[in-house]
């Protein structure tokens, strides 16, 4: 992806060429082939309507086709259709302070986790995880005796998981129905 500051001697040329009345994608290929880069054609209408510049009325449009003749003769020199150089910002003019909002409640539990690595966990201990937040941190685990079938213990089994959640419903009777092959 090209980044979105041109040089001012790519911005003076795309300039240039516009004059001339090639199209984007030909002002591309030009400039690319000039200044050795990669710019795409959309890159380059959109570097030109940043620029204000607008998009010139050709003699054929996009199949390849001359216009037909009930129009009236364009000028030999290309005519380009102006931009405006900024658009107006549309401002919310109804509440201009912002609210402060409540800091989010984390949910937690109330016990006092063992703070285990890895390596030092037994089958049996909660693999929570505490840490690991910031860069170089270490990852530590509650190491807490599990709850049966859960790697977690039963505080933190409880705050994994909500209350409808498809692991704490009751598995209801298979019902399986044979279909007999034709």
């Amino acid at each position: 992806m090209q980044p979105s500051n041109w040089a001012p001697e790519h911005s003076d040329a795309l300039r240039e060429f516009l004059a001339r009345g090639m199209s984007y994608s030909e002002i591309a290929d030009a400039i690319n082939e000039r200044f050795g880069t990669c710019y795409t054609r959309n890159a380059t209408i959109g570097r030109g309507r940043r620029m204000g510049l607008g998009v010139p009325e050709r003699a054929e449009n996009w199949l390849g086709q001359s216009p037909p003749q009930s129009r009236a003769p364009k000028p030999s020199k290309t005519v380009l259709k102006t931009l405006p150089a900024s658009r107006p910002e549309k401002r919310n003019t109804q509440s201009a302070e912002v609210e402060p909002t409540e800091p989010l409640k984390l949910r937690c539990v109330g016990i006092s986790p063992r703070l285990l690595p890895l390596t030092e966990l037994d089958d049996g201990d909660c693999r929570y995880p505490y840490g690991g937040d910031r860069e170089g941190e270490a990852i530590l685990f509650c190491g807490h005796p599990c709850l049966a079938g859960s790697r977690y213990c039963a505080p933190h089994f409880h705050l994994t998981r909500d209350d409808g959640t498809t692991a704490e419903r009751a598995a209801g009777p298979v019902v399986l129905r044979l279909v007999e092959a034709a």
